[in-house]
């Protein structure tokens, strides 16, 4: 168990292959806690959400009946999206923990950086605009979403420093 916690942590250094692998492999772990967080989204829009979802489209769209009848439909497509997108971060950490890498985690933390800042950016201006309440920016889903992205930039830094000692070992060997 202290390996994993060595190999989460950015700032220990990276002695051993074995180290390094552990540490690109926390990568994985980030997007496996990512799939699980999305799963969790999925589930609270299946149970109640897509109507929530649905009747805040209807809202915004102002009584119009071509408008509000798409939302059923959009509603339908936001599940399909989030659904591809948690098949893709699956695939994408069995990846990263079977042949570990430096370019998945440095795209990961891409996309969580993107996420903080638009997230945050959202709440910012969240009281300049009038958005309906939804089960997806419920507060404790909302909190849920920005403690696993600091853990999820942690653990991608992690990755990015152990695939880099990884091919620095491999390299080393390879002479």
């Amino acid at each position: 168990m202290s390996n994993w916690i060595k190999a989460f942590n950015p700032m220990a250094p990276i002695a051993t292959e074995a180290e390094a692998v552990n540490a690109a492999r926390a990568s994985a772990i980030a997007i496996f806690l990512g799939v699980v967080l999305g799963l969790v989204g999925v589930a609270v829009l299946m149970n109640g959400g897509m109507a929530a979802v649905s009747d805040a489209m209807a809202q915004q769209a102002g009584g119009d009946p071509a408008v509000a009848g798409m939302a059923g439909a959009m509603t339908s497509m936001i599940i399909g999206m989030a659904v591809v997108m948690i098949v893709a971060q699956l695939i994408l950490g069995l990846v990263q923990w079977f042949k570990p890498n430096i370019v998945i985690p440095i795209l990961f933390i891409v996309f969580v950086v993107y996420g903080l800042g638009s997230g945050l950016l959202g709440q910012v201006m969240a009281g300049q605009m009038e958005v309906p309440e939804t089960p997806m920016n419920a507060p404790w889903m909302q909190a849920l979403n920005y403690v696993v992205l600091v853990i999820q930039l942690i653990l991608h830094v992690s990755g990015v420093r152990g695939a880099s000692a990884l091919s620095k070992f491999r390299a080393a060997q390879a002479y």
